[in-house]
């Protein structure tokens, strides 16, 4: 463990706990996933969650030449890092949602690919499939796929259906230990194992919708291209300002385990730890080291709150133009039906009876 004492691991154990708890809050929360305060939640968890992979990247926790056994009973938790971050970025309401899809996937395979190197699952990580601009709409039909193949993704679903839920029984009753003063380390080390079993068999799940969800989106935004032409001839549309592309922070140390770890995905963005902590620095998020001290946990907390009050604030602004915008569009239909049922000069007699 590379560069990080204690007290900072302990640090980091203290932010991936309460990403987890807020990420279990956000299972269980009653308000729309598209409200603004549900939507600050995600992208506090998310950026507590990255601040903890930064911090696990650097303390080199993982390594690609090494068995499950030599990963500290503490540390195995950490493998969930990148399934949370998939989860949340799935959660997230922006306009561009084949972003969103995109980011996740990363996340997903990035999880179950390090897990199955090191032996935790023994599952076959779904392949992205290539998808023709031309073939978008023939793809979301029933002939996508061959009977044959239904046939057999329906008897693993089902197969992996079953497992889930002895997992879910099991996982149960190690929480029900987990709640003990004094926790054996083997009970410890077999309920995060259990825990992240639980997590692989959801994201081949997700990883499965996210192949089906692809081409529906890549056909929706054909329709609201056709649409929005018809549209700009009777309004001007307003211009909104561009949000930040997502960009997936997978566990890295340098640009060499970019390419073995990062790699199932070369031409996907994933960033170093280096590329990364520039990229907070050059936000604010950060403090810059030829600058300035180095932040408490209490001032990155104040940032952090502040950061999400002007994250709130541009979420409503957002919503208020989509407001406008919905208004104007509405009032431009209902001109259009007025001029398509009153033909030009109709009700003008020239007082004539």
């Amino acid at each position: 463990m590379a560069n990080t004492d204690d007290h900072e691991m302990r640090q980091v154990s203290e932010m991936f706990d309460e990403g987890l708890q807020i990420y279990k809050k956000l299972d269980k929360i009653d308000e729309p996933t598209n409200s603004s305060s549900v939507q600050s939640l995600i992208k506090k968890a998310m950026h507590i969650l990255e601040d903890a992979t930064r911090l696990i990247s650097l303390a080199g926790v993982f390594s690609s030449n090494e068995a499950l056994e030599e990963i500290a009973t503490n540390d195995i938790k950490y493998l969930l890092l990148p399934a949370l971050l998939g989860g949340l970025a799935l959660k997230l309401c922006v306009d561009d949602r084949l972003e969103v899809i995109n980011t996740a996937e990363v996340y997903f395979r990035d999880f179950l690919t390090r897990c199955k190197d090191y032996g935790v699952i023994d599952i076959e990580v779904p392949q992205p499939s290539q998808q023709d601009d031309d073939k978008v709409v023939s793809a979301v039909g029933p002939h996508s796929s061959n009977l044959i193949d239904m046939a057999i993704k329906r008897n693993t679903k089902l197969q992996r259906y079953k497992e889930q839920k002895e997992l879910e029984k099991k996982l149960e009753l190690l929480g029900k230990e987990m709640e003990q003063s004094n926790v054996d380390e083997e009970v410890k080390r077999n309920f995060y194992i259990t825990l992240i079993k639980c997590f692989a068999n959801q994201a081949v799940d997700e990883l499965n919708n996210i192949e089906m969800e692809k081409p529906l989106i890549a056909h929706m935004a054909q329709v609201r291209k056709g649409a929005a032409l018809g549209i700009e001839e009777e309004k001007s549309r307003k211009v909104r300002p561009p949000q930040k592309p997502l960009k997936p922070i997978i566990i890295t140390k340098d640009e060499v385990q970019k390419k073995v770890f990062g790699a199932g995905y070369p031409s996907l963005p994933v960033m170093t730890v280096e590329e990364f902590y520039e990229k907070r620095v050059k936000d604010g998020d950060f403090p810059d080291p030829t600058q300035a001290k180095a932040l408490s946990l209490q001032d990155m907390a104040a940032r952090e709150n502040a950061n999400e009050l002007a994250e709130q604030e541009e979420f409503k602004k957002e919503l208020a133009i989509e407001k406008d915008e919905e208004e104007a569009l509405r009032r431009a239909r209902e001109w259009d039906e007025f001029k398509d049922e009153h033909r030009r000069g109709w009700g003008n007699r020239m007082n004539r009876s």
